[in-house]
């Protein structure tokens, strides 16, 4: 009678064997090491730094000014900056909330001359509707409400 052996139940003891060492080992370097920080004041420093980045993103769109007007059913939107220079190849998107619908639908704008960006408002739009205006450049973002009211033309 021949005995066959398996050496499936001793590799697998022998890979738990290992974890457990290997669990030990680490547990004995943390308990040992303590935290090796080399600045203990890393945390303020780095929320000082977003802060400050995001006030430096905040001041550049300060001075941004948007004029907006309704030709036909194009919006035209004028993007300066607070010397009065258009704002050229910024991101603009626009965010129309319909009054059937519970979420908003986005649109992109096209810029169709330097700081000036535009869009098509599609035929079958009409009544009032709330609108969000964001402009994005360089990590700054503006953001602007609206509310477009379009009458039916007989």
């Amino acid at each position: 009678m021949v005995i066959k052996k398996h050496l499936y139940p001793i590799l697998i003891l022998l890979l738990l064997g290992s974890f457990l060492c290997f669990s030990t080992w680490s547990a004995m370097r943390a308990a040992e090491s303590g935290p090796e920080v080399s600045d203990a004041d890393y945390y303020s420093k780095g929320l000082k730094y977003t802060s400050t980045l995001l006030e430096k993103r905040a001041a550049v769109t300060l001075g941004w000014k948007v004029s907006t007007r309704l030709a036909g059913r194009t919006l035209l939107f004028h993007l300066n900056d607070k010397q009065g220079n258009p704002v050229k190849s910024a991101q603009g998107t626009i965010f129309l909330y319909l009054p059937d619908t519970a979420s908003s639908t986005q649109f992109s704008l096209q810029e169709v001359e330097p700081g000036i960006y535009e869009f098509n408002l599609p035929a079958d739009m009409t009544g009032r509707m709330n609108a969000r205006l964001e402009f994005e450049y360089a990590g700054a973002r503006m953001n602007r409400q609206l509310l477009i009211n379009l009458q039916d033309n007989p």
